[in-house]
């Protein structure tokens, strides 16, 4: 037999005292079980239940005068403990009034699970995985794709109701703050094109014939993918980290709690400002990249002049608009996926940032994939 006692304030005692008979230990507990007194007794308990496993553990709190939520949490830490069912833990004794606040909680419910290993999953079940995964994210693209069309069309039917103050400010943030970055981008392009091709051709003496390439390259395909690969990484990104923030803050459930539609209230303004800034970004881009080619071909001797006179000989207005043409498309791709997988954020602390990556990644590839359908359709027109 063996006993400890805690020491705490002059009216805080509280003592512990361990009986062994046969095949059962006792706990005995007595005085205050308050925060003070615990202290003490609390590790020769534990200790006192680790060194018996296989006996049945009865903690007699009979002598127990006080006891408050200090108290309860070593019962119930005590009475928590997994072990054999031929040796549990159990309690009698305490007061009535001390058991009601032992009786709101479930020492069971609070037991730390054993650690199973994972299951092994077999090829099968990781295809079949894999395959629901993407069925339900093409099933939610789908949802929003319906969705936002619906909301697009009650935006052209009714002008009034879209909140236009939105509309413009997103535009300020999509298409002015995004100048300097796509006239960097566009002016590299098109010395680094033009320089790559004349290195070549000049062995054949036609560093002039490097306008052309440039001219179609760039306003045919170039500048307006390069300017929705740049938006989808600035404002495609923002796009899912602003939405996705509002729902792990639960501020979308507020807007439909209000009453108002997530979609058309943050959407539709986002997808409007993109279609509005995405033809002017990439007529820009075309306009410096073309400047960036003829100003690295003066290095060649080949003057601005001369530049820009083999560029308008040979690219007219049909290539111009065949680029412009993928804009608005481009434009709808970043910000609708851009505002899809904000929605689509979960809880946690990266789920904003896994909502910006998926965006960036996904309004890339669809970027590629449609700029490529594009390319052959306008092969089948002869455009």
């Amino acid at each position: 037999m063996s006993s400890a006692t805690a020491s705490g304030p002059p009216d805080a005692a509280a003592a512990l005292t361990v009986v062994d008979a046969g095949d059962r230990r006792e706990l005995r507990l007595s005085g205050r079980l308050d925060s003070y007194s615990i202290a003490g007794i609390w590790p020769d308990a534990r200790a006192a239940l680790t060194a018996a496993p296989g006996r049945l553990i009865v903690i007699d709190a009979s002598g127990v005068d006080y006891c408050d939520g200090g108290g309860i949490a070593m019962l119930i830490d005590l009475l928590r403990q997994q072990r054999a069912a031929s040796a549990s833990v159990s309690l009698f004794g305490l007061r009535p009034q001390f058991h009601a606040l032992l009786d709101q909680f479930d020492p069971a419910a609070m037991r730390v699970p054993v650690e199973q290993p994972g299951a092994r999953i077999n090829v099968i079940a990781e295809i079949g995985r894999a395959a629901a995964i993407t069925g339900r994210d093409m099933r939610a693209q789908v949802a929003f794709i319906g969705e936002t069309a619906a909301a697009l069309w009650y935006a052209a039917r009714h002008p009034a109701r879209v909140r236009w103050k939105d509309v413009w400010y997103t535009c300020e943030q999509v298409g002015v703050n995004a100048l300097p970055i796509v006239a960097l981008i566009s002016f590299l392009l098109g010395i680094i094109l033009a320089f790559q091709a004349a290195v070549p051709m000049r062995q054949f003496g036609a560093e002039l014939f490097v306008a052309d390439l440039v001219g179609l390259s760039i306003l045919r395909e170039l500048g307006p993918l390069m300017t929705a690969i740049l938006l989808a990484g600035r404002s495609g990104a923002a796009f899912a980290a602003e939405i996705g923030t509002m729902k792990v803050n639960e501020e979308l459930n507020a807007l439909t709690t209000m009453g108002l539609d997530p979609v058309r209230f943050l959407v539709v303004t986002r997808i409007l400002a993109a279609l509005l800034m995405m033809p002017l970004l990439a007529l820009f881009a075309d306009l410096i990249g073309i400047l960036g080619g003829a100003l690295t071909m003066i290095t060649f001797n080949i003057p601005i002049a001369s530049f820009l006179h083999e560029v308008d000989s040979l690219v007219d207005v049909k290539d111009l608009l065949a680029g412009l043409a993928k804009t608005p498309v481009f434009a709808i791709l970043i910000a609708g996926i851009g505002c899809l997988r904000g929605l689509q954020t979960q809880t946690g602390a990266s789920a904003v940032g896994i909502s910006a990556t998926r965006a960036v990644v996904s309004g890339i590839i669809l970027l590629v994939v449609v700029d490529g359908i594009y390319a052959f359709v306008y092969y089948l027109l002869d455009i």
